[in-house]
């Protein structure tokens, strides 16, 4: 006899347990089914220990940059103890999964582990260590998730790796190849970059970063030369070869065959989404020809009482979307009149310098046949920027040229990441680019670029002409 569920969540990622919470907060009773750790892909094996990572190699890259501050190091006491590095690292995933843990407890949320499948639209079948157990539901929030995609002509193994192994390996390789210049391979190629690794990026397309605007890229690529990154574009990785704790990628660049060697190759060409694994036939839920399931603006299915969020519905697959997508799905089911608004949700790039976009871009508004009011400001001309020795970069900010409203905003530089959220607020609450430079932002910060780029864009710049 199935055991009765009011509100199921399937998958433990930053959608899946935001959901279980909303929906907690709303009075309802909910249980969370995960097959592995809570947390999911982001905080386990993805964005939070990518990001320590990336720290990590910033901080062992800086010493060399500190002589110049006048701050002498000697090089010889300089050292880096990978092991420590990703000791560390674990203990950031271990603090911020036990987070988790303990606010499902908090909010009185059952965590069931195992995998489940449906076995029609109302009951799903948990598999676990010790047997399976039946489930009967009322409401159920789909979170699966996705997983590293692999190349037939380069399957994993040892040697040939998923983001995932190369979060997790042990050394720091003297050589690495990328296959895939999109944001893990460019983030993570340039973490090993900075902890000494010789790196080269193999990537298909006609630049890295594909879908982000080229004044932004370049400013990477710059940086990419500068750590001695070799990249090829139009690159296609054919097949490899494994042979004593080395590995031999054969590729096609420029129309001529090459071969590359290697202590491992990083695959990054994407992420597979898990709806193969959830038996959704059983339940009736359609999904399109990429394997994603297709949602309204309040994140329901097909089948009107089962919803879904995160990497396994259309749309980028960002952790922020899946939380902001777990929170409308669950307000829904509590009975709330949420829909999804995807204007203010934020792709951020944590390359070196970081890339963050927010709203509508100039290129995307010419095309719509927008007219528009461009404001941008540059690093160089920030007093902070320069007492960082952080130069390098720029603001660019978009608004309707009628209203002056803002609707949009790219970033390349450092703290790109955190400064975009102030103008996804602008975005979201309506503000003109009077209301920004009208904004008294604190001197020195690189908030202060915000400001500057919207007095730009009104002809009203102070510190460029």
């Amino acid at each position: 006899m199935a055991l009765e569920l009011d509100v199921v969540v399937i998958g433990a990622g930053p959608g899946g347990y935001t959901a279980a919470i909303r929906a907690a907060q709303l009075g309802k009773k909910v249980t969370v089914i995960e097959k592995e750790n809570l947390g999911g892909v982001c905080l386990n094996v993805g964005c939070i220990p990518s990001k320590a990572l990336i720290s990590a190699a910033e901080a062992y890259q800086n010493v060399s940059r500190y002589q110049e501050m006048g701050i002498e190091i000697d090089a010889d006491h300089v050292k880096l103890n990978y092991a420590k590095v990703q000791k560390w690292k674990r203990s950031v995933i271990d603090r911020l999964t036990g987070g988790v843990s303990s606010l499902l407890k908090g909010h009185q949320i059952e965590v069931i582990q195992g995998e489940a499948r449906f076995v029609s639209k109302n009951e799903i079948v948990v598999t676990h260590a010790n047997g399976s157990d039946h489930y009967h539901f009322q409401d159920c929030i789909l979170a699966a998730g996705s997983r590293p995609m692999e190349l037939p002509d380069l399957p994993f193994s040892q040697r040939v790796l998923s983001s995932t192994a190369a979060l997790n390996l042990e050394e720091v390789p003297k050589r690495l190849a990328v296959v895939g210049g999109g944001y893990i391979g460019i983030e993570l190629g340039q973490a090993f970059a900075k902890f000494g690794t010789k790196v080269t990026i193999l990537e298909g397309g006609a630049s890295i970063l594909p879908g982000f605007d080229k004044r932004l890229v370049s400013t990477v690529n710059r940086n990419l030369k500068k750590a001695n990154v070799d990249v090829y574009t139009k690159a296609f990785a054919r097949h490899c070869s494994e042979k004593n704790h080395e590995v031999t990628v054969t590729f096609e660049a420029a129309g001529e065959e090459k071969q590359l060697t290697a202590d491992y190759v990083l695959v990054t060409v994407g992420r597979k989404p898990n709806t193969d694994q959830l038996g959704l036939e059983a339940a009736g839920i359609q999904v399109n020809d990429k394997k994603l399931i297709a949602v309204d603006r309040q994140c329901r299915t097909n089948v009107s009482h089962i919803y879904a969020i995160g990497d396994i519905v259309p749309g980028p697959a960002l952790a922020h979307k899946a939380s902001y997508e777990g929170k409308a799905a669950a307000e829904v089911i509590a009975g709330r009149g949420s829909v999804v608004d995807y204007r203010c949700i934020p792709a951020v790039v944590f390359s070196d310098p970081e890339i963050a976009v927010v709203g509508v871009l100039e290129k995307e508004a010419n095309d719509q046949g927008i007219e528009t009011r461009v404001g941008k400001f540059s690093y160089a001309a920030n007093g902070r920027a320069l007492s960082l020795h952080a130069a390098e970069g720029s603001v660019t900010l978009i608004a309707d040229k009628k209203e002056g409203v803002v609707i949009g905003a790219q970033i390349v530089g450092p703290e790109a990441s955190n400064l975009i959220a102030e103008v996804g607020l602008a975005i979201e609450m309506g503000a003109t680019l009077e209301d920004v430079a009208l904004t008294i932002h604190a001197h020195p910060t690189l908030g202060e670029m915000i400001m500057e780029a919207a007095e730009n864009a009104l002809g009203l710049g102070i510190h460029s002409m």
